[in-house]
């Protein structure tokens, strides 16, 4: 059976490519982006399988 970690990150809009693909070259999978506390903020919510 797989195991996963998670890992929830605040992502600037104006600088959204370049954080994701951080996050993805360290092997974590975008599962889902919301609207943070202000319209310019969002929340990113990755996993990862457990090494």
């Amino acid at each position: 059976m797989k195991k996963w970690e998670y890992l929830t990150a605040p992502v600037l809009i104006h600088n959204t490519k370049m954080i994701l693909d951080n996050f993805g070259s360290d092997g974590w999978e975008l599962v889902q982006i919301l609207q943070g506390a202000s319209p310019e903020q969002l929340v990113a919510y990755f996993k990862r399988e457990k090494q």
